[in-house]
């Protein structure tokens, strides 16, 4: 597994527990161990986020992004790397 799938890895990770945390905060939306929780995984995803998209360039589109279609130079995913 190259360096960038681990970080990508780590990242969908982290992003998938904070969607699962929100999910039952629908039930139990005065639970505060779990909002510390989403908190705390918030934190940890950010500076992720920041060092991949710094690497390899953006993970989704935005319009804050000046780098925003440099993803058409990346290798496609049937190219490999």
């Amino acid at each position: 597994m190259t360096s960038r799938e681990m970080l990508l890895r780590k990242i969908s990770t982290y992003a998938f527990a904070i969607h699962e945390y929100r999910l039952f905060l629908d039930t139990h939306p005065k639970d505060e161990a779990m909002i510390a929780k989403i908190a705390e995984c918030e934190e940890k995803l950010k500076p992720l986020k920041k060092e991949y998209e710094e690497k390899y360039g953006p993970l989704k589109m935005s319009n804050e992004n000046p780098r925003k279609w440099t993803w058409v130079n990346d290798p496609w995913p049937w190219e490999g790397e």
